[in-house]
C-alpha cells in the first residue's frame, strides 16, 4: 500500500472511495436474489424508461446492452426474435427443455458466445430464476394451440406466463418485459386458447403493469403450421376441407414483421411500456381467399370440401374426450383441431382503435410474394413446374 501511495504522489488510497467509484461504473444490486427472497413490488418503470439499446455501430459483433431471456425461443416466432436480437449485438439466453438439438439452429445467429442455451424445467421455479438471473429483458413466447397429456391450455398459456411475471418482478433488474399473446384474446371467446391468453395478459399486467403485450395474428412463414399444413394436406389427399365454408375473416401477418415489432418495442424510449399492440397484416382474407392464394402458389387445381361447423366439431371431439383417458399419447391434431374450429366461428381481425405496427414505426409486408415463397416446395416436379394460373382451363375443354 505504501508503494502504491508513493507511486501516486503519496496520495492516500481510500478503500471506501474506490468501492464507490467501482459501483458508479458497474452498478451492483444490494438485494439478495434467491429462493427465499420475499416478493416485492415491481420497479420496472423507473429503470425501463429511456433508451435500452446503447448507441454504437450495431451489428453482431457490437454490444447492444441487451441481455434477453427468450422463453419459447425454440418455437416458430422464437427463431426470428433471436435472430433479430443477435443481429444487433445482444446476448440471448435460450431456455430449453427438450434435447440438445432443439436449439442448435439458434447458436449460429449470434457472435461467439452470444447465444447461450440453458436447460430448464418450466415447472421448477429455481430453474426459471437461474435462466433469468443475468437478464435485463424477458420475452415470453411460450404458447401452444393444442393440448397434450402433460400440458393443458391453461397451464401453458396462462399459468406459465403468470409464473414468469412473478419471478421477473422479484428479480428487480428486468428493464423490459414483453408478453406475446394472440389476436382475438378475450375472456368471452369461444376458444379456450384465447380465453387462456386473455387471462395471461391480465395476470402479467397485474404483476408488472409496465409490461408490453403483443397480440400477433395468424403468423405466416417458412416453418408455419398454417399454409404448410394446408399445402401438405392438399397434396396428399387432393382436396382441402374448408371449415364453415371458408367464410371466416382473418388478418395473417408475416412472422418476420411480428419479430420486428418486438425489437422495435425494445428500441424505443419506453413509450411501448404498459401498452397492448395488435399485430395484423395489411390485408384481410377469408379462409377461402387464403386457400386460393395457397393453390395459386403451389400451382395445383383447387378442390374444396365445405365442412359445416357441427360436422367439423364432431370430427375433432373424440381426441379431446380420449386425451387423458387412454394409456398412450394421441396424435397431434392436424386440420380438425377442436379449439381452432371454435376460433373460426368468429372473425379475427385488428380492432379499429388498437395500437398497431404503425405505432411502432413499422410497415408490415403484404402476404403475396416473398412471405409465402416457401410454398414453391410443394410444386409438382420442382419450383418451375405445375399448372400456372394462366394455364388453368376447364378440364372439359380437353379432347
Amino acid at each position: 500500500m505504501q508503494a502504491i501511495s508513493r507511486r501516486f504522489g503519496h496520495q492516500a488510497v481510500n478503500p471506501a472511495a474506490s468501492i464507490a467509484s467501482f459501483k458508479s461504473i458497474y452498478p451492483l444490486s444490494d438485494h439478495y436474489y434467491g429462493v427465499d427472497h420475499p416478493r416485492y413490488a415491481s420497479n420496472l418503470a423507473p429503470k425501463g424508461i429511456g433508451h435500452l439499446v446503447r448507441k454504437g455501430t450495431g451489428g453482431r459483433s457490437s454490444v447492444s446492452g441487451i441481455v434477453a431471456t427468450v422463453f419459447g425461443a425454440t418455437g416458430f416466432l422464437g427463431r426470428y426474435v433471436v435472430q433479430q436480437l443477435a443481429k444487433m449485438g445482444s446476448q440471448v439466453l435460450v431456455p430449453f427443455r427438450g434435447s440438445e438439438d432443439s436449439h442448435r439452429h439458434l447458436k449460429l445467429m449470434g457472435d461467439l458466445g452470444q447465444i447461450v442455451p440453458m436447460k430448464y424445467n418450466p415447472r421448477d421455479e429455481d430453474s426459471i430464476k437461474a435462466v433469468m438471473a443475468k437478464a435485463n429483458v424477458v420475452i415470453n413466447l411460450i404458447g401452444r394451440d393444442y393440448e397434450t397429456r402433460n400440458y393443458s391450455f391453461e397451464e401453458v398459456n396462462h399459468g406459465m406466463a403468470e409464473q414468469l411475471a412473478v419471478i421477473a418482478k422479484e428479480h428487480g433488474g428486468i428493464m423490459r418485459y414483453i408478453q406475446v399473446s394472440c389476436l382475438g384474446a378475450s375472456s368471452s371467446s369461444p376458444s379456450r386458447l384465447l380465453r387462456a391468453k386473455a387471462a395471461a395478459e391480465e395476470a402479467v399486467l397485474r404483476e408488472m403493469p409496465e409490461a408490453t403485450i403483443m397480440r400477433p395474428a395468424v403468423m405466416i412463414g417458412t416453418e408455419d403450421r398454417f399454409l404448410n399444413r394446408w399445402a401438405f394436406f392438399a397434396k396428399k389427399y387432393s382436396f382441402l376441407p374448408l371449415i364453415g365454408g371458408g367464410t371466416t375473416k382473418i388478418q395473417p401477418v408475416f412472422v418476420v414483421d411480428a419479430a420486428a415489432a418486438l425489437i422495435a418495442a425494445l428500441k424505443d424510449n419506453g413509450a411501448s411500456m404498459g401498452k397492448t399492440y395488435e399485430l395484423g397484416g395489411p390485408e384481410i382474407f377469408t379462409m377461402r381467399e387464403l386457400a386460393e392464394i395457397m393453390y395459386n402458389t403451389i400451382r395445383e387445381w383447387p378442390h374444396y370440401v365445405n365442412v359445416p361447423f357441427p360436422i367439423a366439431k364432431a370430427f375433432a371431439t373424440p381426441r379431446e374426450i380420449l386425451l387423458n383417458k387412454v394409456p398412450f399419447p394421441l396424435p397431434n391434431p392436424n386440420i380438425f383441431n377442436l379449439d381452432e374450429i371454435h376460433t373460426l366461428t368468429t372473425d379475427t381481425i385488428v380492432s379499429d382503435n388498437a395500437l398497431t405496427f404503425h405505432d411502432l414505426g413499422l410497415k408490415p409486408h403484404k402476404l403475396q410474394g416473398y412471405p409465402i415463397e416457401f410454398l414453391i416446395q410443394f410444386r409438382k416436379g420442382g419450383p418451375n413446374y405445375g399448372s400456372t394460373v394462366s394455364e388453368r382451363v376447364s378440364p372439359d375443354s380437353f379432347p
